[in-house]
């Protein structure tokens, strides 16, 4: 199984995770061993663990970059769903440096198609590019190494003329 396939399968667990301690707010330590006894990769499994965490640790933080992007309209009217995979994919934009923007966007999308409603990718979508566009302007974005941040066509050709 590719790494790309099993990270996802990672997320999944990671929104299911989210969603029963949303709904329960039963011990987090039960449901994450519960929901991650099958990962076998340790990598994955700390993975899993620290986006958990710092979704609930920032959920704050998160839901204002939230809130800046849903002009009228209520944070509690935002799918439950829809708005844990913000959260998910906000959180990998801030505090995961290795993980590829596009990377993150784009599961957070291919997630909310499988799980939630048919218009679900799109919003997501439009805010997480609201978001990373932000972060690109404010230079808060702390991503590093090939892959990691988009460099615009001219600056790629005059790195290829030195």
């Amino acid at each position: 199984m590719s790494k790309v396939f099993k990270r996802r399968i990672v997320r999944e667990k990671v929104l299911q995770i989210l969603y029963a301690y949303n709904m329960n707010k039963e011990s987090l330590e039960a449901i994450t061993g519960f929901m991650l006894s099958d990962v076998e990769d340790r990598a994955d499994r700390e993975f899993a663990n620290e986006l958990v965490n710092k979704v609930l640790i920032y959920k704050d933080e998160l839901d204002k970059e939230i809130k800046k992007r849903v002009n009228n309209w209520e944070l509690n009217r935002i799918a439950l769903i829809d708005k844990l995979l913000l959260r998910m994919g906000i959180c990998e934009l801030l505090y995961f440096p290795d993980i590829p923007p596009k990377v993150s966007i784009n599961e957070a999308i291919e997630i909310a198609k499988m799980y939630s409603t048919a218009g679900s990718g799109k919003f997501i979508n439009g805010i997480l590019d609201a978001i990373l566009s932000d972060l690109k302007d404010t230079g808060i974005l702390n991503k590093s190494g090939r892959g990691l941040i988009e460099e615009s066509p001219a600056k790629q050709s005059r790195q290829r003329e030195e």
